[in-house]
């Protein structure tokens, strides 16, 4: 210790004594401490991320009513979206209609392979051939007989005979022909017609699939009319007792409640159902049951597209719970009598 010292004078330091080193440690040490501690602090600070307050693209729908019911709404043709199928199983073997194709009632939109059919119908038709052909016979054997029965050539009991065989053969003749209408209605029925005006909305069938029968997940084609769209509005059933007939309503586009379009009530669906529509909010309850209103959109200008989302605004102001529940204000269903296409 004592040669370090002599050393560091010997080169020019100044002579420190022990106590002054201690007072300038103890003078440094807290300085150097509190410059890594406001480093540490400052390089933390800086690493966080900022977090800064943004207005949404959209603001939140909000209604126009006093007192109000809100609830989800789905678009949808005024015809109702019609599920095609096919009556017939089979291979595809012709698409006649694409995605956003016009269609009139009795066009065709695809059709079934029709080689069996077209074979067992030149069967039938060669079996009335055989059918008539056989009739003629039976009816001449008919007239023989009679007039040799009147020559006393030919017993009675044989010209009843032929008169059966003239009967039977006229019967055979008739289920020959029915045979062969069954087998061309088989064959129309290949050929799968849209049953209403309107726009194809889905073709989920491609040349060479297997087309099956019944009522499928996701239907082969999925048409509608789509000239006056509908809405279908969830009402949740505690809701329910508020929306009277012929109420007034708004709907707004989700994501752009600028493009807004009043409704016009056309009929309740008057069967309370599990609620099917969900919205994908984390507070939505999905064992809820709803009641559905339909409800025609009015603006035709606002872009909207089948199966898209509207937040809906129905005035439920001084309405009070009426028991007479019209079904439709607006217009019968499209399952009622009293609508036809």
């Amino acid at each position: 210790m004592i040669e370090n010292k002599v050393a560091l004078v010997a080169n020019g330091w100044p002579d420190i004594g022990h106590e002054t080193w201690k007072s300038i440690k103890r003078f440094i040490l807290p300085i150097v401490a509190m410059a890594a501690l406001t480093f540490g602090v400052i390089s933390v600070v800086r690493s966080q991320p900022r977090h800064e307050a943004t207005s949404p693209p959209s603001p939140p729908p909000a209604s126009s009513y006093a007192q109000t019911v809100a609830a989800v709404g789905l678009v949808e043709t005024s015809t109702e979206n019609i599920a095609v199928g096919t009556e017939i199983a089979g291979v595809v073997t012709n698409i006649f209609v694409d995605v956003g194709s016009r269609v009139k009632a009795g066009n065709p939109l695809f059709s079934i392979d029709s080689r069996a059919t077209r074979a067992e119908l030149a069967t039938r038709q060669a079996g009335v051939q055989v059918a008539e052909a056989a009739l003629a016979e039976a009816k001449y054997q008919l007239e023989l007989g009679q007039r040799l029965a009147d020559e006393k050539v030919l017993s009675i009991e044989e010209n009843k005979n032929r008169g059966y065989a003239a009967q039977k053969a006229e019967a055979q003749l008739a289920q020959a022909r029915a045979q062969l209408n069954s087998t061309e209605t088989d064959l129309e029925r290949l050929t799968v017609r849209a049953p209403v005006e309107g726009q194809v909305l889905q073709v989920k069938v491609h040349l060479g699939e297997f087309a099956p029968t019944g009522a499928l997940p996701t239907p082969l084609v999925l048409l509608g009319n789509v000239d006056k769209l509908h809405v279908r509005v969830d009402v949740e059933e505690h809701e329910a007792s508020r929306v009277q007939p012929g109420a007034k309503a708004m709907a707004a586009v989700r994501g752009n409640t600028d493009l807004k379009t009043p409704l016009t009530f056309v009929r309740f669906e008057p069967f309370v159902v599990p609620k099917k529509s969900l919205t994908g909010d984390s507070t939505e309850r999905v064992d809820t049951r709803v009641l559905q209103v339909i409800y025609r959109i009015e603006d035709n200008k606002v872009p909207l597209f089948v199966g898209q989302q509207m937040d809906v605004f129905i005035d439920a102001n001084n309405q009070r719970p009426s028991l007479d529940r019209n079904v439709s204000m607006a217009q019968p269903s499209p399952h009622s009598p009293g609508f036809s296409f």
